[in-house]
C-alpha cells in the first residue's frame, strides 16, 4: 500500500519548522504537493522536500493535486474556509490549531466534515505526549484522589515588526487573539482532554507592553463541574521564559516543566519521583501518523474537529469575560 498523499497548504513558519518534515517522514505518509499564495515560499519549500506539485491557488491545487489529504497550515483566520474547501473537494483534512476564530465558525468545518464523510482533525498534538498519557492513566486509576487544582503558565517575549511574516499572530482577525489563542489553546486542550470543560470562567486581559489589537497578557480563573479550580497565566511581554502545567489532587500531583520536554515530577504524598517522558523529536510526526491510521482504520483522529471546537468555546468565554469584566458560565 502506498503512503497517504498530502497537500500542504501554507508554507510559513510552522510548515517549515515541523509539518513538512512530519508529512514526509511519518510512516505510511507522503508529501506530494505544496500550496502558498506566495510563489517563492511554495517553490522553496517544495524544492527543499523534493515535491513536484507546486501551487499558488487553492482551488487549482485541490483540483489538480494527486493528494488524498490536506494539511492546513495557514493563519488561523483562514483555517475553516480552507478546511471546508478541502473537504468539499473530497480530501481528508488535518488543520493547525486553533481550529477557527470562534466556536460558531468551527461549526462550518464540522458540518462540512460530516457531509463529506472524510476524516478531519485538529493539530492538538500534545494529546499524544507520553506526559499526557501518564496523567490520564493516573486519573483513570484514581491515583490523584480528588483533583482540586490545575495550574498553567506560559510567558515569553514576542514582538514582531510589521514586516515580520509572523506579524499576523498579533492581528485579531487573522489570529483570533494573542498568547491565549497561540499557546493557551494547546494548554486548554490538555485540560479539556484530561478533565473536561470548565463550567465557569473569569478572565482579565491587558496590553502592558505591546500596543496590539490582541492582548499581551492574561490571567484566568476557571471552575470545573466538580468544583476543582484552574488558574492560567499567559504573556508575551517578558524576555524571561516559563512554560509549565501542574495537576494537583488530594493524594498526588504531576508537574510538567519545561512543558514540552517530557520532564515530569510526580509526587505521591511526600514521595517525589522525577520521570523522563520525552515526546518525539518532531512533535507533529506522531500526530500525522495517528491521522494516517485514522484514515486507514476508519476511526476518529486523536482530536476530531468537534473536540477541537470545545477549546474554541472556552476561548470565546474567556474573551467575553475579559470584555465584559464578569464571570461567564459555559
Amino acid at each position: 500500500m502506498s503512503g497517504l498523499k498530502w497537500l500542504l497548504v501554507g508554507a510559513g513558519d510552522i510548515a517549515r519548522k515541523r509539518v513538512a518534515a512530519a508529512l514526509r517522514d511519518a510512516a505510511d505518509s507522503e508529501l506530494v504537493g505544496v500550496c502558498d499564495v506566495v510563489e517563492d515560499n511554495a517553490q522553496s519549500l517544495a524544492d527543499e522536500y523534493g515535491v513536484g506539485e507546486v501551487f499558488t491557488d487553492l482551488g487549482e491545487a485541490l483540483g489538480k493535486s494527486t493528494a488524498e489529504a490536506v494539511y492546513v497550515a495557514t493563519p488561523v483566520g483562514l483555517h475553516v474556509a480552507h478546511a471546508v474547501r478541502a473537504l468539499e473537494a473530497g480530501k481528508h483534512v488535518l488543520v493547525e490549531k486553533p481550529l477557527g476564530l470562534s466556536r460558531e465558525m468551527c461549526q462550518q468545518a464540522i458540518a462540512a466534515a460530516e457531509k463529506s464523510g472524510k476524516k478531519a482533525g485538529c493539530s492538538y498534538y500534545r494529546r499524544l505526549f507520553p506526559a499526557f498519557q501518564q496523567a490520564r492513566e493516573m486519573i483513570e486509576k484514581g491515583e490523584f484522589g480528588r483533583i482540586v487544582l490545575a495550574r498553567m503558565v506560559y510567558f515569553s517575549w514576542f514582538a514582531p515588526e510589521t514586516d515580520d511574516p509572523k506579524f499576523w499572530r498579533v492581528v485579531s482577525d487573522k489570529s483570533g487573539g494573542g498568547p491565549i489563542s497561540d499557546m493557551g489553546t494547546h494548554m486548554f486542550d490538555v485540560l479539556i482532554g484530561l478533565l473536561g470543560m470548565p463550567v465557569k470562567v473569569y478572565a482579565r486581559c491587558a496590553n502592558l507592553v505591546h500596543q496590539w489589537e490582541v492582548e499581551d497578557t492574561a490571567s484566568i480563573v476557571m471552575e470545573m463541574a466538580d468544583g476543582a479550580q484552574v488558574t492560567a497565566s499567559f504573556a508575551w511581554n517578558s524576555k524571561t521564559w516559563r512554560h509549565e502545567f501542574e495537576l494537583v489532587g488530594t493524594e498526588a500531583k504531576v508537574y510538567w516543566h519545561p512543558y514540552d520536554a517530557g520532564q515530569v515530577v510526580k509526587t505521591v504524598g511526600r514521595q517525589v519521583d522525577e520521570l523522563e517522558l520525552t515526546p518525539a523529536a518532531n512533535v507533529h510526526q506522531p500526530l500525522v501518523e495517528d491521522f494516517v491510521q485514522a484514515v486507514r482504520q476508519d476511526r476518529d483522529p486523536i482530536c476530531p474537529l468537534a473536540e477541537a471546537a470545545r477549546t474554541n468555546a472556552l476561548l470565546d468565554a474567556i474573551y467575553r469575560s475579559a470584555a465584559e469584566g464578569k464571570e461567564v458560565r459555559l
